[in-house]
């Protein structure tokens, strides 16, 4: 298990989220990690640079680049050592370089957007002009070219090799694009109908048809709120916290993620720290950690 931080806060609005890989060592990630891993080892945190630049057509946009090429660099290294890939974010812009990370070692990569979100924005359709709110428009190759040139491959995951989960917050153009890729959905509407069990058979299903690895990527705030505070961008109504575990508890047992990432993460916005606490038991539940 390679761990890597990243303390990232430029794809978005509120500050904090920066802490979010200290918050989760804090909560004792690397503790559980060593009583399900033979070999964890924390490559520690991507160097992300404070010069902010005010004049860019997308906020932040060259740190950002500048962070996630680095973070693709690193996680390129980590798996040729061998080692799964764990991301700690930061922001969820941190996806972008994740993902071109991965990419670099799978010839067509399956994903999991574990979100409340669709993070499909580019800078023709974002409200705000956060990156944070693009990084899987990005990874399908839409949106600028500094952003989708991260890494060796334009497009890091095609349409059809994509899942959203716990869906609950779109823009309009977000919900026009994903009609227009046909991009597999699983809105709270259909946790609520179907079960999480059924959700997550049918998710499994479909990111591993053709697929040679899948990767994870987990935003705190698809947990509701009230069990998860301390994310960027809460939006009521979210996954339980009971449903989250079984999703990764079948994700172990289905032994198809190859990497993962769990962001989003903002200690200034919690309580007593139970979101980073709440991230570290799932990720326990994703590498086989059972009660009996």
């Amino acid at each position: 298990m390679g761990i890597i931080g990243v303390p990232l806060d430029l794809g978005q609005s509120r500050r904090g989220v920066d802490m979010g890989p200290s918050a989760i060592r804090y909560a004792g990630l690397e503790a559980t990690l060593k009583r399900l891993s033979d070999e964890v080892f924390d490559f520690g945190d991507i160097p992300v640079s404070r010069e902010r630049e005010k004049v860019q057509k997308l906020r932040h946009l060259n740190e950002i680049v500048e962070a996630c090429t680095a973070l693709a660099n690193q996680i390129e290294e980590v798996e040729t050592a061998g080692y799964f890939p764990l991301v700690l974010g930061g922001d969820h812009s941190t996806a972008i370089g994740t993902l071109a990370g991965v990419a670099k070692m799978k010839k067509n990569l399956g994903l999991i957007w574990y979100d409340a979100h669709g993070d499909l924005n580019t800078l023709e359709t974002s409200p705000s002009g956060n990156i944070h709110g693009m990084p899987l428009a990005v990874s399908l190759g839409l949106g600028e070219d500094e952003l989708i040139e991260i890494g060796k491959a334009k497009i890091k995951v095609k349409p059809e090799s994509v899942v959203i989960i716990g869906a609950r917050s779109l823009d309009e153009g977000e919900k026009a694009l994903i009609k227009q890729l046909g991009i597999k959905v699983f809105t709270m509407h259909e946790i609520d109908r179907l079960g999480m069990a059924h959700v997550m058979e049918e998710a499994i299903a479909h990111v591993t048809k053709g697929t040679d690895g899948v990767h994870l990527s987990f935003d705190l705030d698809a947990l509701d709120p009230l069990e998860a505070p301390g994310v960027g961008t809460p939006v009521v109504g979210g996954v339980t916290y009971r449903e989250s575990h079984l999703a990764m508890e079948m994700l172990a047992e289905a032994k198809i993620i190859t990497s993962a990432e769990f962001v989003e993460v903002n200690p200034i916005l919690d309580e007593k720290n139970i979101t980073a606490e709440a991230a570290v038991a799932l990720i326990g539940s994703l590498f086989g950690q059972k009660l009996l």
